[in-house]
């Protein structure tokens, strides 16, 4: 018999944090029947400014069973957090969670950029993704790099080894589910390798705190511009005075001319 449900969540308090939390958003998803189209990420919508999208498609699931594939394999990558000795652990596990998420998304973009300007193949311009595969894709990689004998087990039923899982997983996805990203989960095994072979690397406390911030900066500024959201506290207010000098440009642009208006209290020295 395996260890009871509780000492496993105990023993991956991140994993079982965001398969809680991407269980919650489909939730909400399914309560107020949201759409892929208004949580996903396509090229033309990161070209009108929507750069919050990229967060959202990340957690975001529409069907339960796109839901449970996800997370059931993301539950058995959750070993990661039980490998610190290995230098990896639960802090290892956030930190470059934090990194696939944002980096997998802008690497999908940046092929559908290639392939609509340079290949012209307008296909990928309409396309959206939306779902955690590309984190999943990437901890299957760094898992197949940093623990090649481990196993990936999906529903407590299928049992694949690590190091052939993320292209095995690729293929399978792309023939059983025709509608799945190629490239999200391409990208997600990218940004992996990266990771796993250090070249992505130097993540601790300090910059993730500040890119999580950036982060929501980004976040909440483009869901302002874009007006997906409208966030009144963030309007800026004109400042011009009308008691102040204003100064304006005559002619051809070399002459300058200011109002008369009067000043009070000023001295010009």
């Amino acid at each position: 018999m395996g260890k009871p449900l509780i000492y496993e969540i105990v023993e991956k308090p991140a994993t079982s944090c965001i398969i809680g939390i991407c269980s919650a958003i489909w939730f909400y998803i399914q309560k107020k029947n949201i759409g892929y189209s208004h949580v996903g990420i396509s090229y033309e919508t990161a070209v009108e400014g929507h750069y919050w999208r990229i967060i959202t498609s990340a957690f975001s699931h529409i069907s339960v069973l796109h839901l449970i594939f996800n997370m059931s394999a993301l539950w058995s990558l959750g070993v990661v957090e039980q490998l610190g000795h290995m230098g990896l652990g639960a802090a290892y596990y956030l930190h470059y969670t934090l990194v696939l998420v944002v980096l997998s998304g802008l690497l999908v973009l940046g092929m559908y950029h290639i392939l609509i300007q340079r290949f012209k193949v307008d296909y990928f311009r309409r396309v959206t993704a939306v779902g955690y595969s590309c984190v999943v894709f990437g901890w299957m990689t760094i898992l197949s790099v940093k623990q090649p004998s481990s196993k990936l087990n999906l529903f407590g039923l299928l049992s694949l080894p690590i190091s052939f899982a993320p292209f095995e997983s690729l293929i399978f996805t792309s023939i059983i589910v025709p509608q799945a990203s190629f490239l999200g989960h391409l990208s997600g095994i990218i940004i992996g390798y990266a990771i796993a072979w250090n070249l992505i690397h130097g993540m601790n406390n300090f910059w993730a705190i500040s890119m999580l911030g950036w982060i929501l900066l980004i976040f909440v500024f483009s869901l302002k511009r874009s007006g997906a959201y409208d966030f009144n506290f963030l309007e800026i207010e004109s400042v011009s005075d009308p008691s102040l000098p204003s100064v304006r440009f005559l002619g051809n642009g070399r002459t300058l001319q200011m109002s008369a208006s009067p000043l009070t209290g000023v001295e010009v020295v």
